[in-house]
């Protein structure tokens, strides 16, 4: 049977700048019961993902926004221990967002599962197969489109994200550049994932470094970090560009909105395009990805990198990390 506790993390305080610890608020309940037609989950891995960042302001993007005294949203993986659910008996493993806490109850609507086989790493069910790895494969091909050949250039490139849309551009044939925080990031890029090249924003003339790696202009930027990096690449597209416009950390903590890009008319100079895109729109074709991402795994062609923090207290550190860039590929929570 399940322990008697569910242990949560819900919505204390709306950030103001930066995620707090203070922003959360620790608390202990039951564990709920299944009633006819539900299946209650034990999460095992919880994501952390910058966009939880947005969900705790007082707006309405493409989700609802939380409520203080909401269960933090977060994805995250498990196995049903208690089920009234035929399609969810007990022992299945499932993804889903069931929040920062240990218990979840879905009827598989309401709250949305996926399965997936007991031979499947749970944490790259949470990655390069779940929602990191969906934004990059749909923002990369679909949106992005590249050819092979092309010049691809990727911010935030050893992120969940950024990471496994890098290798999918390799696989397509495409020079791929990154950008990254460290050098040790930079060196695993090159290294371990087949980067062509890559430069340390936070040390390099990242203009420079630019006009150096893509002498010919870029053919697509997909960009995880916006502000001044966006502007930068805007100016070095070639014709004909997609710039990809996945996420943009660099804004999320700030106190007022930032000003737009100078560089924007590019666009048109160059008759390029700039889209964004959310992945749930994709979610009707997530098995076509899976299939395909899953024959490059065992191909050894796509390879993920996690950053996991032990404990479940340690979720609302876990998240400050991320933002300050502690982690190399996708940041998780172990919860037992």
């Amino acid at each position: 049977m399940p322990e008697a506790v569910n242990r949560q993390f819900l919505l204390a305080a709306r950030p103001h700048g930066m995620v707090k610890a203070s922003d959360f608020e620790y608390r202990e309940g039951a564990v709920p019961t299944p009633g006819p037609g539900e299946a209650l989950v034990k999460t095992d891995y919880i994501s952390l993902d910058p966009s939880m960042r947005g969900q705790m302001e007082n707006r309405a993007d493409y989700v609802a926004p939380l409520a203080l005294g909401n269960v933090m949203r977060a994805r995250g993986v498990g196995a049903v221990v208690a089920s009234n659910h035929p399609e969810y008996p007990e022992g299945t493993q499932v993804s889903g967002t069931f929040g920062m806490q240990d218990y979840a109850l879905s009827d598989g609507k309401k709250l949305p599962m996926r399965t997936f086989e007991a031979s499947i790493d749970p944490k790259v069910a949470l990655g390069v197969l779940g929602g990191t790895g969906m934004t990059a494969y749909f923002g990369l091909l679909d949106v992005g489109q590249p050819k092979a050949g092309d010049v691809v250039m990727i911010s935030g490139a050893a992120g969940a994200t950024g990471s496994v849309a890098g290798q999918i551009a390799k696989i397509k044939g495409c020079t791929v550049f990154g950008m990254a925080g460290s050098d040790e990031k930079c060196a695993w890029l090159t290294d371990e994932l087949g980067f062509d090249g890559t430069l340390n924003y936070k040390t390099a003339d990242v203009a420079a470094e630019v006009d150096r790696l893509c002498p010919n202009g870029i053919n697509v930027f997909f960009d995880n970090v916006g502000g001044d990096i966006l502007d930068i690449c805007l100016d070095r597209i070639a014709m004909n560009a997609r710039i990809v416009i996945c996420g943009g950390i660099s804004r999320y903590n700030l106190t007022e909105q930032p000003p737009g890009p100078k560089n924007y008319f590019n666009l048109v100079f160059r008759r390029a395009r700039m889209e964004g895109f959310i992945v749930i729109d994709y979610e009707h074709r997530y098995p076509e990805a899976e299939a395909e991402m899953r024959r490059w795994i065992d191909a050894g062609q796509l390879k993920q990198q996690t950053t996991v923090i032990e404990g479940f207290k340690e979720l609302p550190n876990a998240l400050i990390q991320l933002f300050e860039g502690a982690n190399t590929g996708k940041m998780m929570v172990r919860t037992t």
